[in-house]
Formats: structure tokens, C-alpha cells, sequence
């Protein structure tokens, strides 16, 4: 028997090793009828992307000869279609959903079925558009897991940014709505409280494979307590975490709603605000003194007020804090964009469904902004904020082939995004 298995293994070894290397060879044509190589500029007409090894080698003028790359080389006719960078989205949960089974499931579930779902729901995520997203806070284990899972080619999904929550106890992000007992059981390790715990905790994360932090400067939304959407987590707790985790190369971002809590964690070094349903003009300075982000999750407002009106599942204190903040996102995030906030897009799915990302951008444009700047925000700025502007955002020579395709022009229709027909990762093809 041992005879038999080392040639068989030997033979699979050299077959794997013979796929793998003429995977990363291929060289793909694309033929792009109109091109958006470069967001917030003109797109272009007729011209061709190489890609090879998974990146981008050139772009070119018109529809260059497939054969000029060799006989191995194939054509991806996307020549009737509009073609731009993936999208990031820089606020994700793919662990779950909101629904009525949320409790249900918290005590039913295993570790491994969580996984499992996250599957699906990174597969639907990958499938709207969405290449690249950044998931702030869930089990770090399995989310750390489904990161790498995707990045060994294991099973298909967007690139992640696997970020951990650090927060204080009783605070939005620790949990909350069981029993004491249960409480007990599935309180993250990253709760803290005060400077040297903070410190600690956000080290703890970065060792263990956060990509980056979250923060939940003032309450939330979805927090099943009536402690409110103020501030919570303590000016100097906010700083420590900020210079720990950048001491480390890791960004961080911070929940925010209320106006002193956003302030106060701009004025920590914070990298991104997410959501930012108050921002005042004080938050409005802060930001174009510190460069941060506002990542709006205006899809996630839409959800929660809609579920807070038609559905019975949520608490009294939910559904109060839902009705109100959730109307409230998008008029503060027009006055932010009209101010010249930076914006990233971001969509807090698992709020909402996973694989109706495409929405957030529908909400950004009724709120005044842009066809192009909401193109703008979920490739280039999204890519700034990620810290992987040298490698994605744009379709230029070097980068990551992240590309999809509409039939339309969705600067001319934003809904043309809420159909996108291709879907490129790494070079490879997921859905034509």
C-alpha cells in the first residue's frame, strides 16, 4: 500500500503544481467599450486591458490582437460594456444578518455553521460587485478563517480586511440582550477599560490577526440596552488605542453617531468614521484637519428603519433608536459630502443583506452626491482608506486585475450598478 500512495501523491503534487503555474500564466485581452480606468476622470473609449499573473501588464488604445500575447492568451469581450475597478466596501459583517432569528441562532449555532454562512454570504457579496471589503467585528477566529480561506483560493469571495472590535464593557460591541450567564460566555477578549487595558486589548487583537481596529466611540443603534447613541468609550481610552494600533501599521475605525462622540474620536487620530448619523460643524473641521474618512452605511439607516416600522423583533429601545438615527443618516451626510468630507463607501451589511451592497450606492446619489464621486469613493477612496492605493482602486499597469462590468454606463445611471454582469478577481473570472 505504501508503495501505491508515494507515486500517486507524487503524480497529484506535479498535477497541482502544472495547474497552478499555468493559471498564473494565462494572459487575458480584455476588449472594454468604455473604460473607467481611473475614477473621478473621463472613462474611455475602446481600449484593452492585459492582464497577467493576476495584475494588470498594460492598457491600451483600441482592441489590440489577442494573438500579439501569445497563442496561450484569451479574449474577454466585454466591448458593449462599461468597465471600471471593483468596488470596496469598507463596512461589512458577513458572519450574519439582522433578522428575527439573530437570538435564536446566537445559542443554536455552532462556531462552524457561523462559518459556514459566512461563506455564502462573501460568495453573494464577491457576486454584486464587491472585490475587496473591510469586516469591522466579528468572531475574530472564523473571520480571520474565512480571510485567509479566500486568499489560498479555498473557496471564492472578496478580499477582506479582517478587523477586530475593541470596546468597553457594556458598551456598543460587546454583547448584550441574554442572560447573565450567557453574557459571560461570549463577552469578546477585547473588552476593556481604561489606558493600560485599552493598550492591551488592541495589542491582543493586532497578535492575533486583526488587519485593523474598531473603536465604538458612543452607543448603538443596535445595542439591546437603553444606554443611547452618546459617547462612551473615554477620550484617553480612544487615544491610547489609536497610537497602539498605529504603532503597530494597523488602522482604526471608530462607530460613531452622536456629535461629541465622532469629535472626540477625530481628535483621537481615528482613521474613518463610520456612519457619523450627527456630525456637526465642529466634526466637519475635524475631519479636513485629520484626512479622516466618513464611511456614511446609509443602506444600514435604510434597513433599520424599515425593519423598526414593519417587524416585531426588535426590542422598544431598538426600534426608537432605529426610527430615529436611521432617518436622521442622510441629510447629515449630505451636509458632510457638500462640506468636502472624504467619503468611503461602506454599507454595514449584515444590517442588510449580503449581496444588496450595490444599494449604498442608489442612497449616496438621492443624497446629492455624484454619479462619479460615488464611483470615486468605492474605488479610489476606499483604497486610500484601506492603505492599498498601490495595488487597487484603479485600472493601471501593476495593480490587481479587480474588474467589473455593466452594461450601461452607470455615471450616466447610477441603477446600472444594481445589475453588474461581470466580475473579476485577481484575474480570475467569476462571473461573465
Amino acid at each position: 500500500m505504501k508503495s501505491m500512495i508515494k507515486p500517486f501523491s507524487s503524480i497529484a503534487l506535479a498535477l497541482s503544481t502544472l495547474l497552478s503555474s499555468q493559471a498564473i500564466a494565462e494572459t487575458q485581452v480584455i476588449h472594454a467599450g468604455e473604460l473607467l480606468a481611473i475614477p473621478g476622470e473621463s472613462p474611455l473609449k475602446k481600449h484593452s486591458v492585459i492582464v497577467e499573473n493576476g495584475k494588470i501588464i498594460a492598457v491600451k488604445k483600441g482592441f489590440v490582437n489577442v494573438e500579439k500575447y501569445g497563442k496561450e492568451a484569451k479574449l474577454v469581450d466585454l466591448s458593449s460594456s462599461f468597465v471600471m475597478p471593483g468596488f470596496m466596501d469598507m463596512h461589512v459583517h458577513l458572519h450574519g444578518e439582522l433578522g428575527p432569528n439573530n437570538h435564536k441562532e446566537t445559542v443554536q449555532m455552532s462556531d462552524a455553521d457561523v462559518a459556514m454562512k459566512s461563506v455564502l454570504f462573501a460568495k453573494r457579496t464577491l457576486m454584486s460587485g464587491i472585490t475587496t471589503v473591510r469586516d469591522l467585528g466579528n468572531q475574530p477566529e472564523q473571520m480571520f478563517a474565512l480571510r485567509d480561506g479566500i486568499n489560498k483560493g479555498w473557496i471564492d469571495g472578496p478580499r477582506i480586511i479582517a478587523g477586530t472590535a475593541v470596546t468597553i464593557t457594556g458598551g456598543h460591541m460587546d454583547v448584550d440582550g441574554m442572560s447573565p450567564d450567557l453574557l459571560t460566555m461570549k463577552t469578546p477578549k477585547t473588552v476593556c477599560d481604561g489606558v493600560d487595558e485599552c493598550r492591551k486589548a488592541t495589542r491582543y487583537a493586532i497578535k492575533y490577526g486583526a488587519d485593523a481596529i474598531k473603536i465604538a466611540s458612543t452607543g448603538g443603534v443596535l445595542s439591546d440596552t437603553t444606554t443611547g447613541t452618546g459617547q462612551q468609550m473615554t477620550d484617553d481610552e480612544m487615544k491610547e488605542i489609536v497610537e497602539t494600533a498605529h504603532g503597530l501599521g494597523r488602522k482604526v475605525a471608530s462607530h460613531a453617531h452622536a456629535a461629541e462622540g465622532i469629535n472626540a474620536a477625530l481628535r483621537a487620530g481615528v482613521d474613518s468614521i463610520e456612519h457619523g448619523s450627527y456630525s456637526n460643524e465642529e466634526s466637519i473641521k475635524l475631519f479636513k484637519e485629520t484626512g479622516a474618512f466618513l464611511v456614511p452605511t446609509l443602506l444600514a439607516g435604510e434597513t433599520v428603519v424599515g425593519m423598526a416600522k414593519t417587524s416585531n423583533f426588535m426590542s422598544e429601545p431598538i426600534k426608537e433608536k432605529a426610527i430615529r438615527v436611521g432617518a436622521d443618516m442622510l441629510a447629515n451626510f449630505k451636509r458632510s459630502y457638500e462640506a468636502g468630507v472624504k467619503i468611503a463607501f461602506g454599507t454595514d451589511s449584515g444590517v442588510s443583506k449580503h449581496g444588496t451592497n450595490m444599494k449604498e450606492a442608489i442612497l449616496m446619489q438621492q443624497a446629492g452626491m455624484t454619479n462619479a464621486d460615488v464611483l470615486k469613493a468605492a474605488t479610489l477612496n476606499a483604497a486610500e482608506l484601506a492603505g492599498m492605493s498601490k495595488t487597487l482602486g484603479t485600472l493601471e499597469v501593476g495593480k490587481h486585475a479587480d474588474i467589473i462590468a455593466t452594461d450601461g454606463s452607470p455615471l450616466a445611471d447610477i441603477q446600472e450598478l444594481m445589475d453588474v454582469d461581470f466580475v473579476m478577481k485577481g484575474g480570475k473570472v467569476y462571473k461573465q
